[in-house]
């Protein structure tokens, strides 16, 4: 890792060293929702829909063109725990009538009481660390392969911790939650932040080392265009060099707001996207929320589509790349 802080291959409980079985790596072999929505897919993020029930957000996403909801718990319940199988079934099944796909989950711990990823107090990552494993129960139910791990107030290094001490820390809180994820096909994607977010992983070179230490298919990345416009490498080349190390992928923009909203220009990203042969969601994530639902929501799809259409050139492998 940077700045001297290497880290060793660890074992997850009850996978240590052992060869994962090929039925169960078949899964995460296989892309999320194949043969439904082929290709590089378009998702977006439940609490844009402020006030909205999911079923509404389902009817509206799918009508505007989107192929996945992604899911902020918080927007059901302060807990997953709260959430029963009954509504977790039923979310499920409306989705399915819609003909939309949940993609899975994010922001998982806002109004979680008492988690903290790298705390010293052996409670506190105890209870974090049960938490994740509720997580990954909670995606699955849903239908969902992905949970997204920002989390940056949740994670940043404490005063008097060094830096080392905080990642051994996040590693252990996700040694549990990550053989659960293999058992029911979800990947948990930590997100790298910039640093005016957090003081913990903040590229995306350290995040995939951080989580490559696993060893596992249930551990990966996420890449978000907010947060690699933190990053002195133009955005292009961190999508190459993360090549088939990341697992998800944010929309958004370095102004807060969606893609197409701001400075951002898109085109040498879907460039930099097809040339490593990604092919999972894209997902659009703000922050900024005053322009309402329905034209956040269109407007970015519209960009996105115009963007990431399918050309000539990229189809016989001669369009430039930006």
């Amino acid at each position: 890792m940077m700045d001297g802080r290497t880290k060793i291959s660890i074992g997850i409980r009850g996978h240590s060293e052992k060869t994962t079985p090929s039925a169960r790596l078949l899964a995460f072999l296989t892309p999320a929702f194949d043969g439904i929505f082929p290709g590089m897919k378009f998702g977006i993020c439940n609490e844009i829909f402020q006030g909205w029930t999911l079923d509404d957000t389902f009817a509206f996403a799918k009508k505007t063109g989107y192929d996945a909801v992604e899911i902020a718990p918080f927007t059901l319940a302060k807990s997953v725990t709260e959430i029963p199988s009954a509504e977790r079934v039923r979310l499920r099944e409306a989705a399915a009538r819609t003909g939309i796909g949940i993609s899975g989950l994010h922001w998982v711990l806002v109004q979680a009481e008492g988690m903290y990823l790298n705390s010293p107090d052996r409670q506190t990552q105890q209870r974090t660390a049960r938490y994740f494993v509720e997580l990954v129960d909670c995606c699955a139910d849903l239908g969902g392969t992905r949970i997204i791990v920002g989390s940056p107030k949740q994670r940043n290094v404490l005063e008097g911790m060094s830096y080392e001490q905080a990642w051994d820390l996040a590693t252990e809180t996700f040694r549990d939650s990550v053989a659960r994820a293999e058992e029911r096909g979800v990947v948990i994607c930590f997100e790298p932040l910039g640093p005016n977010e957090t003081n913990f992983v903040n590229t995306a070179e350290e995040g995939i080392l951080f989580a490559s230490q696993f060893g596992s298919p249930a551990m990966s990345v996420i890449l978000d265009v907010k947060a690699m416009s933190t990053e002195p490498k133009p955005i292009p080349q961190i999508i190459r060099e993360s090549a088939g190390r990341f697992a998800y992928f944010h929309a958004n923009d370095a102004n807060l707001k969606g893609p197409g909203f701001g400075d951002v220009d898109f085109v040498p990203i879907a460039a930099a996207l097809y040339e490593t042969g990604y092919d999972g969601m894209v997902s659009v994530e703000v922050f900024k929320f005053e322009e309402g639902p329905e034209v956040i929501a269109t407007k970015s799809i519209e960009y996105l589509q115009k963007v990431f259409a399918p050309s000539p050139e990229r189809a016989n492998g001669t369009e430039p790349l930006g």
